[in-house]
């Protein structure tokens, strides 16, 4: 079967002056244009190409990589505003829909909004869609507290920066917990902290608990290393000069001191922390 809106694996069938015709286990086929085929292709061939339709509505392969795929979110581009709705920049020649119904607000061209890909069953076209609260999973939470996940920065509020967490959840990263500059449309590493009753997800850019302390004291220590074995933070310092200095937040600092102290690697002093002669 062949899955429009995604990537597919397909065996080169013949070719022809259009292209390639590409096909599945199922007998179906599809054209890879000209434009896409490589002199190293060959009859037999197994490739990976993505499938969506074209300006004539056929269903067509290509090897270009999109911005988004089925299923997911991204911040993407208005390339341009017409009566059908706005167009959006999502990699591939034909642009990607948002109808009107879909906006939030007014889509304007040349601005960046998070939108979400999804096929419209009764056209088989995909669509993106801009009103992205409606695709959150809240009911059936596949991940746990602690569990690793990827995110996507998205904007900020007065608690923190909104996010998407792997292309299914809406999450937050709490300001407390933000150690450095999040760009939106940033995709990064995060961790579970609590699945609200709401089906949110709380986020921490930092691994919970005792598993953040090793990597931290060894960041400590290479810095160390690099100046004279001083340090001139304590756990009195200011959180924001942690975070120029070491990217990490004052909590994560001061566990992983007590870490590098307990193994006497190194000293506390009044206004620094020294290596251990």
């Amino acid at each position: 079967m062949m899955h429009i809106g995604q990537y597919n694996t397909l065996t080169i069938l013949r070719f022809t002056n259009p292209g390639a015709y590409l096909g599945d286990d199922d007998d179906n086929d599809v054209l890879l244009p000209t434009k896409y085929i490589t002199a190293d292709m060959s009859i037999g061939d197994e490739i990976e190409v993505f499938l969506y339709l074209d300006s004539e509505d056929r269903l067509v392969a290509t090897t270009e990589k999109p911005l988004i795929e089925l299923n997911s979110f991204e911040f993407l581009k208005v390339k341009e505003v017409t009566h059908f709705g706005a167009f959006l920049d999502w990699g591939l020649e034909k642009d990607l829909l948002v109808p009107f119904k879909e906006q939030s607000l007014k889509m304007e061209e040349g601005k960046y909004y998070l939108v979400y890909l999804y096929l419209d069953e009764a056209t088989q076209r995909l669509v993106a869609s801009a009103k992205v609260k409606r695709f959150f999973e809240t009911e059936h939470i596949l991940v746990n507290e602690k569990d690793e996940v990827d995110v996507l920065i998205c904007d900020t509020t007065d608690l923190g920066k909104n996010v998407v967490v792997n292309d299914t959840y809406s999450g937050l990263i709490y300001n407390s917990d933000i150690f450095r500059f999040l760009k939106r449309g940033e995709r990064c590493k995060g961790y579970v902290t609590k699945v609200r009753e709401d089906g949110k997800l709380d986020i921490s850019l930092e691994k919970p608990g005792f598993q953040k302390i090793e990597p931290n004291s060894e960041l400590i220590l290479k810095y160390l290393e690099k100046n004279d074995g001083k340090l001139r933070l304590t756990d009195k310092s200011d959180p924001d000069a942690i975070r120029e200095v070491l990217g990490m937040s004052k909590k994560t600092f001061k566990q992983a001191v007590g870490n590098l102290y307990k193994q006497r690697i190194i000293e506390i002093h009044e206004d620094h922390i020294a290596l251990v002669n």
